[in-house]
């Protein structure tokens, strides 16, 4: 068994579309609109792995009011990019960008090499090596 895809409910589609497309290895699918639900989402495949993100949008999905990854449900996404060289690398990338840097490169307690940052909508990505 494997996980084949998780959701994020997105505010701006095309914006979470470009954003994984710059800072990852990875493809897009055709845009899947449902004109009826007002309801449009993107498959985002991570190249090497296979993986996939479905970023869906539907103006009727209410705001998340609290701190995305301190509440319960889904609490980050972790995307192993390959060495510790490449998070650090990436990081300063991001940070360079504007993005928000939450967790600086480390080892972590249960020997990971990772950094954590927020994504354009605030939730939280981990880059592990």
């Amino acid at each position: 068994m494997k996980i084949e895809h998780l959701a994020i409910w997105v505010e701006d589609l095309e914006g979470m579309r470009e954003f994984y497309l710059r800072y990852f290895d990875t493809s897009c699918g055709s845009r899947y609109e449902n004109a009826t639900k007002k309801f449009y989402s993107y498959f985002i495949t991570f190249n090497e792995a296979g993986s996939r993100i479905e970023l869906m949008h539907r103006p009727d999905i209410a705001d998340n009011d609290g701190r995305r990854g301190f509440s319960r449900g889904l609490a980050h996404v972790a995307i192993t990019v390959g060495n510790e060289n490449k998070v650090n690398a990436m990081i300063g990338q991001l940070r360079a960008d504007g993005f928000e840097i939450i967790g600086e490169p480390r080892v972590t307690g249960d020997g990971y090499y990772e950094g954590v940052f927020l994504d354009p909508e605030g939730n939280v990505i981990e880059l592990i090596a």
